[in-house]
């Protein structure tokens, strides 16, 4: 009888345990935004890093296992990751195809910036048919994407609905009341120019009002000639455009060029939930960024 207790609690674990909705995003920011939505109803994992290049992740084994055991996958879309084709195909998981209710595409409902038009090819770089895929660095379109992750979740766990979409509605308004302190700190770069290593932060600086002068690559996914940059060195000279803003896995010395020749402050940022310290969770990758713009000299 003494045991009866213990076999009890067990058993509601394992139903518990058994109840959560797997879910595997391609970001650790879209994991960030599903913990949010879906709460303690949820478990996650990413399939990238952090600090990936996520136009180039190395599809693994351990990927496949993975999304066989989920019962939901959140994608960012716009070809950006299209690395998880060959993956969803190879877990034989209909739950997950596209077009079925575990499917989300996160940029549903985004307006895309840059979206190319006539002809394109391979002569213009690694340009992607559907616009710049960075969507998710403009915090406004946060909340767009929890809606899609909370509706993703509302058809795979329909018990589940009305709490997905309180918590959706309460991210969007953590996402309201901090967005007026992220005006406020960012204030101060408005109408700043800013070369970039790649159409990364596109969308950021349309939001804090800061502007692209240039990239470091000529084209998408195009290293640099020499005669690129220098004509970049010349231009950030005239121009006056003393900062450079790359991340960690662009190769360092084409900006360390710049920073040299042009005189030229060279930032490294976080792209992804967990590429830098205090960047824990979707709200601390702003608060880093922000404040990494606002320290530089």
């Amino acid at each position: 009888m003494r045991y009866g207790l213990p076999i009890v609690l067990l058993g509601l674990l394992a139903v518990c345990a058994a109840a959560a909705v797997d879910v595997v995003t391609a970001t650790t920011d879209l994991a960030s935004i599903t913990r949010a939505v879906g709460g303690t109803r949820v478990t996650v994992a990413s399939l990238a890093l952090p600090d990936q290049d996520l136009h180039r992740v190395d599809p693994r084994p351990s990927f496949v296992a993975k999304l066989a055991r989920a019962k939901m996958v959140v994608r960012v879309g716009m070809d950006l990751d299209a690395w998880m084709d060959s993956l969803i195909q190879a877990s034989r998981n209909a739950k997950i195809r596209k077009g079925a209710a575990g499917y989300v595409d996160a940029s549903t409902g985004i307006t895309p910036l840059e979206v190319p038009t006539g002809k394109v090819d391979g002569a213009h770089g690694d340009i992607h048919i559907y616009g710049n895929p960075h969507y998710w660095l403009d915090p406004e379109n946060g909340k767009v994407i929890a809606r899609s992750i909370a509706a993703g979740l509302s058809r795979v766990d329909p018990a589940g609905a009305p709490t997905y979409q309180a918590n959706c509605e309460t991210f969007a308004r953590r996402i309201d009341a901090r967005m007026k302190d992220w005006q406020a700190q960012a204030a101060p770069l408005k109408g700043k120019q800013v070369v970039t290593y790649h159409t990364t932060w596109n969308y950021f600086l349309r939001r804090f009002g800061m502007t692209l002068a240039n990239t470091v690559e000529p084209k998408p996914g195009i290293p640099p000639s020499a005669a690129h940059l220098n004509a970049l060195i010349a231009a950030m000279t005239r121009e006056r455009v003393t900062l450079v803003m790359t991340a960690g896995y662009y190769p360092t010395r084409f900006t360390d060029l710049l920073a040299r020749e042009a005189k030229a402050t060279v930032l490294t940022l976080p792209t992804s939930v967990g590429g830098a310290k205090g960047a824990e969770d979707y709200f601390g990758l702003f608060d880093v960024t922000i404040t990494k713009l606002r320290d530089v000299k």
